[in-house]
Protein backbone atom coordinates (compact mmCIF):
# COMPACT_ATOMS: atom_id res chain seq x y z
CA UNK A 1 0.00 0.00 0.00
CA UNK A 2 2.74 2.46 0.97
CA UNK A 3 4.83 1.53 -2.09
CA UNK A 4 1.82 2.36 -4.26
CA UNK A 5 1.56 5.81 -2.68
CA UNK A 6 5.26 6.39 -3.28
CA UNK A 7 4.77 5.49 -6.94
CA UNK A 8 1.88 7.95 -7.07
CA UNK A 9 4.18 10.60 -5.52
CA UNK A 10 6.67 9.97 -8.34
CA UNK A 11 3.88 10.44 -10.89
CA UNK A 12 2.72 13.61 -9.15
CA UNK A 13 6.29 14.94 -9.14
CA UNK A 14 6.64 14.25 -12.86
CA UNK A 15 3.37 16.01 -13.61
CA UNK A 16 4.29 18.98 -11.41
CA UNK A 17 7.78 19.26 -12.90
CA UNK A 18 6.40 19.32 -16.45
CA UNK A 19 3.22 21.33 -16.06
CA UNK A 20 4.53 23.98 -13.65
CA UNK A 21 6.60 25.57 -16.41
CA UNK A 22 4.64 24.71 -19.51
CA UNK A 23 1.55 26.95 -19.84
CA UNK A 24 -0.93 24.14 -19.19
CA UNK A 25 -1.70 24.57 -15.45
CA UNK A 26 0.11 22.42 -12.90
CA UNK A 27 -2.60 22.93 -10.26
CA UNK A 28 -5.26 21.89 -12.74
CA UNK A 29 -3.40 18.70 -13.60
CA UNK A 30 -2.79 17.89 -9.92
CA UNK A 31 -6.48 18.37 -9.12
CA UNK A 32 -7.43 16.05 -11.97
CA UNK A 33 -4.90 13.37 -11.04
CA UNK A 34 -5.86 13.75 -7.37
CA UNK A 35 -9.44 12.81 -8.27
CA UNK A 36 -8.25 9.75 -10.18
CA UNK A 37 -5.33 8.53 -8.01
CA UNK A 38 -5.71 9.78 -4.43
CA UNK A 39 -3.20 8.84 -1.73
CA UNK A 40 -4.36 6.05 0.57
CA UNK A 41 -1.79 5.87 3.40
CA UNK A 42 -4.43 7.00 5.92
CA UNK A 43 -8.12 6.16 6.34
CA UNK A 44 -8.79 9.55 7.97
CA UNK A 45 -10.64 11.41 5.20
CA UNK A 46 -10.21 14.83 6.83
CA UNK A 47 -6.49 14.32 7.33
CA UNK A 48 -6.04 13.16 3.73
CA UNK A 49 -7.90 16.21 2.43
CA UNK A 50 -5.71 18.52 4.53
CA UNK A 51 -2.55 16.68 3.50
CA UNK A 52 -3.31 16.79 -0.21
CA UNK A 53 -4.23 20.48 -0.10
CA UNK A 54 -0.79 21.09 1.38
CA UNK A 55 0.98 18.56 -0.87
CA UNK A 56 -0.18 20.02 -4.18
CA UNK A 57 1.32 23.41 -3.23
CA UNK A 58 4.45 22.38 -1.31
CA UNK A 59 5.50 19.94 -4.06
CA UNK A 60 6.16 23.07 -6.12
CA UNK A 61 9.17 23.86 -3.93
CA UNK A 62 11.15 21.26 -5.84
CA UNK A 63 10.28 23.07 -9.05
CA UNK A 64 11.37 26.40 -7.57
CA UNK A 65 14.75 24.95 -6.65
CA UNK A 66 15.24 23.99 -10.30
CA UNK A 67 14.78 27.64 -11.35
CA UNK A 68 17.31 28.78 -8.75
CA UNK A 69 19.85 26.19 -9.89
CA UNK A 70 19.44 26.88 -13.61
CA UNK A 71 19.43 30.68 -13.33
CA UNK A 72 21.78 31.08 -10.37
CA UNK A 73 24.19 33.20 -12.39
CA UNK A 74 21.40 35.59 -13.35
CA UNK A 75 19.79 35.72 -9.91
CA UNK A 76 22.75 35.97 -7.52
CA UNK A 77 23.74 39.67 -7.15
CA UNK A 78 26.90 39.04 -5.11
CA UNK A 79 28.80 37.04 -7.73
CA UNK A 80 32.47 38.00 -7.98
CA UNK A 81 32.25 37.39 -11.72
CA UNK A 82 29.85 40.31 -12.19
CA UNK A 83 30.89 43.90 -12.73
CA UNK A 84 29.07 46.80 -11.07
CA UNK A 85 26.64 47.21 -13.98
CA UNK A 86 25.71 43.53 -13.97
CA UNK A 87 25.18 43.57 -10.21
CA UNK A 88 22.98 46.64 -10.55
CA UNK A 89 20.96 44.90 -13.25
CA UNK A 90 20.51 41.87 -10.99
CA UNK A 91 19.22 44.02 -8.13
CA UNK A 92 16.93 45.79 -10.60
CA UNK A 93 15.63 42.41 -11.79
CA UNK A 94 14.78 41.42 -8.20
CA UNK A 95 13.07 44.77 -7.75
CA UNK A 96 10.88 44.08 -10.78
CA UNK A 97 10.12 40.58 -9.47
CA UNK A 98 8.97 42.04 -6.13
CA UNK A 99 6.80 44.63 -7.88
CA UNK A 100 5.34 41.96 -10.14
CA UNK A 101 4.45 39.77 -7.15
CA UNK A 102 2.54 42.47 -5.23
CA UNK A 103 -0.85 41.92 -6.96
CA UNK A 104 -0.78 38.13 -6.49
CA UNK A 105 0.31 38.47 -2.86
CA UNK A 106 -2.53 40.89 -2.15
CA UNK A 107 -5.14 38.78 -3.93
CA UNK A 108 -3.87 35.47 -2.59
CA UNK A 109 -3.61 36.54 1.05
CA UNK A 110 -5.86 39.53 1.72
CA UNK A 111 -8.72 38.93 -0.71
CA UNK A 112 -8.69 35.18 -0.06
CA UNK A 113 -9.06 35.80 3.68
CA UNK A 114 -11.87 38.32 3.10
CA UNK A 115 -13.67 35.75 0.93
CA UNK A 116 -13.28 33.09 3.60
CA UNK A 117 -14.63 35.38 6.34
CA UNK A 118 -17.55 36.52 4.19
CA UNK A 119 -18.60 33.13 2.80
CA UNK A 120 -17.01 30.50 5.03
CA UNK A 121 -14.93 29.15 2.13
CA UNK A 122 -11.68 30.37 0.60
CA UNK A 123 -10.76 30.28 -3.09
CA UNK A 124 -9.86 26.61 -2.80
CA UNK A 125 -13.26 25.79 -1.40
CA UNK A 126 -15.12 27.58 -4.16
CA UNK A 127 -13.05 26.84 -7.24
CA UNK A 128 -10.87 23.75 -6.77
CA UNK A 129 -12.83 21.18 -8.77
CA UNK A 130 -12.55 19.42 -12.11
CA UNK A 131 -15.26 21.45 -13.86
CA UNK A 132 -13.58 24.80 -13.15
CA UNK A 133 -10.24 23.33 -14.25
CA UNK A 134 -11.74 22.06 -17.51
CA UNK A 135 -13.41 25.37 -18.35
CA UNK A 136 -10.26 27.40 -17.66
CA UNK A 137 -8.13 24.98 -19.66
CA UNK A 138 -10.36 25.65 -22.65
CA UNK A 139 -10.66 29.41 -22.11
CA UNK A 140 -6.92 29.97 -21.90
CA UNK A 141 -6.26 27.49 -24.67
CA UNK A 142 -8.34 29.69 -26.95
CA UNK A 143 -6.58 32.76 -25.53
CA UNK A 144 -3.14 31.40 -26.39
CA UNK A 145 -4.14 30.71 -29.98
CA UNK A 146 -5.78 34.15 -30.28
CA UNK A 147 -2.80 36.02 -28.82
CA UNK A 148 -0.35 34.18 -31.07
CA UNK A 149 -2.51 35.12 -34.06
CA UNK A 150 -2.70 38.73 -32.85
CA UNK A 151 1.09 38.91 -32.38
CA UNK A 152 1.93 37.20 -35.65
CA UNK A 153 2.97 40.42 -37.40
CA UNK A 154 3.97 42.39 -34.30
CA UNK A 155 7.58 42.85 -33.25
CA UNK A 156 8.20 42.68 -29.48
CA UNK A 157 9.25 45.95 -27.88
CA UNK A 158 10.95 44.20 -24.94
CA UNK A 159 13.48 41.50 -25.84
CA UNK A 160 15.01 40.82 -22.42
CA UNK A 161 14.13 40.93 -18.73
CA UNK A 162 16.69 43.72 -18.25
CA UNK A 163 14.63 45.88 -20.61
CA UNK A 164 11.40 45.38 -18.66
CA UNK A 165 10.10 48.50 -16.95
CA UNK A 166 8.72 48.42 -13.41
CA UNK A 167 5.33 49.41 -14.81
CA UNK A 168 5.32 46.45 -17.19
CA UNK A 169 6.44 44.14 -14.37
CA UNK A 170 3.48 45.29 -12.26
CA UNK A 171 1.05 44.79 -15.15
CA UNK A 172 2.40 41.28 -15.72
CA UNK A 173 1.83 40.73 -12.01
CA UNK A 174 -1.84 41.65 -12.47
CA UNK A 175 -2.12 38.90 -15.07
CA UNK A 176 -0.48 36.53 -12.59
CA UNK A 177 -3.39 36.98 -10.18
CA UNK A 178 -5.61 35.22 -12.72
CA UNK A 179 -3.76 32.00 -11.88
CA UNK A 180 -5.54 31.88 -8.52
CA UNK A 181 -8.30 30.22 -10.53
CA UNK A 182 -7.25 26.58 -11.00
CA UNK A 183 -6.77 25.52 -14.60
CA UNK A 184 -5.50 28.96 -15.60
CA UNK A 185 -1.73 28.31 -15.22
CA UNK A 186 0.53 30.75 -13.42
CA UNK A 187 3.16 30.58 -16.15
CA UNK A 188 0.45 30.72 -18.82
CA UNK A 189 -1.23 33.84 -17.46
CA UNK A 190 2.05 35.71 -16.97
CA UNK A 191 3.42 34.74 -20.38
CA UNK A 192 0.15 35.70 -22.07
CA UNK A 193 0.15 39.00 -20.23
CA UNK A 194 3.76 39.76 -21.08
CA UNK A 195 3.17 39.01 -24.77
CA UNK A 196 0.12 41.30 -24.87
CA UNK A 197 2.30 44.00 -23.30
CA UNK A 198 4.89 43.68 -26.07
CA UNK A 199 7.39 41.35 -24.40
CA UNK A 200 9.05 38.56 -26.38
CA UNK A 201 8.22 34.92 -25.60
CA UNK A 202 11.71 34.29 -24.21
CA UNK A 203 11.72 37.33 -21.92
CA UNK A 204 8.15 36.63 -20.82
CA UNK A 205 8.95 33.02 -19.99
CA UNK A 206 12.10 33.99 -18.04
CA UNK A 207 10.30 36.65 -16.03
CA UNK A 208 7.52 34.18 -15.29
CA UNK A 209 10.14 31.76 -13.92
CA UNK A 210 11.69 34.45 -11.73
CA UNK A 211 8.34 35.60 -10.34
CA UNK A 212 7.55 32.01 -9.41
CA UNK A 213 10.27 31.98 -6.72
CA UNK A 214 8.68 34.33 -4.13
CA UNK A 215 5.09 33.48 -5.13
CA UNK A 216 5.46 29.72 -4.87
CA UNK A 217 7.77 29.85 -1.86
CA UNK A 218 5.24 32.06 -0.06
CA UNK A 219 2.30 29.87 -1.03
CA UNK A 220 4.17 26.74 0.04
CA UNK A 221 5.10 28.30 3.38
CA UNK A 222 1.52 29.38 4.06
CA UNK A 223 0.14 25.92 3.21
CA UNK A 224 2.74 24.21 5.37
CA UNK A 225 1.96 26.48 8.33
CA UNK A 226 -1.74 25.81 7.82
CA UNK A 227 -1.11 22.08 7.83
CA UNK A 228 0.92 22.27 11.04
CA UNK A 229 -1.85 24.37 12.59
CA UNK A 230 -4.38 21.68 11.67
CA UNK A 231 -2.14 19.00 13.19
CA UNK A 232 -1.71 21.01 16.39
CA UNK A 233 -5.41 21.71 16.79
CA UNK A 234 -6.64 18.24 15.86
CA UNK A 235 -3.94 16.23 17.60
CA UNK A 236 -3.69 13.95 14.57
CA UNK A 237 -0.54 11.84 14.30
CA UNK A 238 1.12 12.25 10.89
CA UNK A 239 2.35 8.91 9.49
CA UNK A 240 5.97 8.80 8.34
CA UNK A 241 4.73 7.84 4.89
CA UNK A 242 3.14 11.26 4.54
CA UNK A 243 6.53 12.96 4.87
CA UNK A 244 8.20 10.37 2.61
CA UNK A 245 5.50 10.93 -0.01
CA UNK A 246 6.01 14.70 0.16
CA UNK A 247 9.80 14.36 -0.08
CA UNK A 248 9.55 12.06 -3.10
CA UNK A 249 7.18 14.44 -4.86
CA UNK A 250 9.47 17.44 -4.28
CA UNK A 251 12.61 15.57 -5.37
CA UNK A 252 11.03 14.28 -8.58
CA UNK A 253 9.53 17.68 -9.43
CA UNK A 254 13.00 19.23 -9.05
CA UNK A 255 14.66 16.78 -11.44
CA UNK A 256 11.88 16.91 -14.02
CA UNK A 257 11.73 20.72 -13.82
CA UNK A 258 15.39 20.95 -14.81
CA UNK A 259 14.48 19.25 -18.09
CA UNK A 260 11.13 21.02 -18.61
CA UNK A 261 12.57 24.52 -18.17
CA UNK A 262 15.37 23.85 -20.64
CA UNK A 263 12.84 22.41 -23.09
CA UNK A 264 10.51 25.43 -22.86
CA UNK A 265 13.31 28.00 -23.25
CA UNK A 266 14.54 26.16 -26.34
CA UNK A 267 11.00 25.68 -27.68
CA UNK A 268 9.91 29.32 -27.50
CA UNK A 269 12.93 30.44 -29.53
CA UNK A 270 11.59 28.60 -32.58
CA UNK A 271 7.87 27.97 -32.00
CA UNK A 272 4.70 29.69 -30.84
CA UNK A 273 2.57 28.73 -27.83
CA UNK A 274 -0.33 27.70 -30.09
CA UNK A 275 0.33 23.94 -29.65
CA UNK A 276 -0.12 24.35 -25.90
CA UNK A 277 -3.42 26.09 -26.61
CA UNK A 278 -4.59 23.11 -28.66
CA UNK A 279 -3.52 20.73 -25.89
CA UNK A 280 -5.43 22.75 -23.28
CA UNK A 281 -8.62 22.78 -25.35
CA UNK A 282 -8.44 19.03 -26.00
CA UNK A 283 -7.76 18.18 -22.35
CA UNK A 284 -10.48 20.53 -21.10
CA UNK A 285 -13.03 19.04 -23.47
CA UNK A 286 -12.03 15.52 -22.41
CA UNK A 287 -12.43 16.38 -18.71
CA UNK A 288 -15.85 17.95 -19.30
CA UNK A 289 -16.95 14.90 -21.27
CA UNK A 290 -15.76 12.61 -18.47
CA UNK A 291 -17.60 14.73 -15.88
CA UNK A 292 -20.84 14.66 -17.90
CA UNK A 293 -20.93 10.91 -18.50
CA UNK A 294 -19.64 9.58 -15.19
Amino acid sequence: MFILDWLKAILYGIIEGITEWLPVSSTGHLILIGDLLPFTFSKDAVFMAEFYEMFEVVVQLGAILAVIVLFWGRLWPFSKNKNSTEKRNTWSLWGKVVVGCIPAAFAGIVLDKILEIATGKDINGWLYNSVVVAVMLIVYGVAFIAVEHFNRNRKPTVESTDALSYKTAFLIGLFQTLSLIPGTSRSGSTILGSMLLGTSRTAGAEFSFFMSIPVMAGAGGIKMLGFFKYIGESGVSVPIDAWITLAIGCAVSFVVSLVAIRFLMDFVKRHSFAPFGVYRIALGALVLLFWLVR
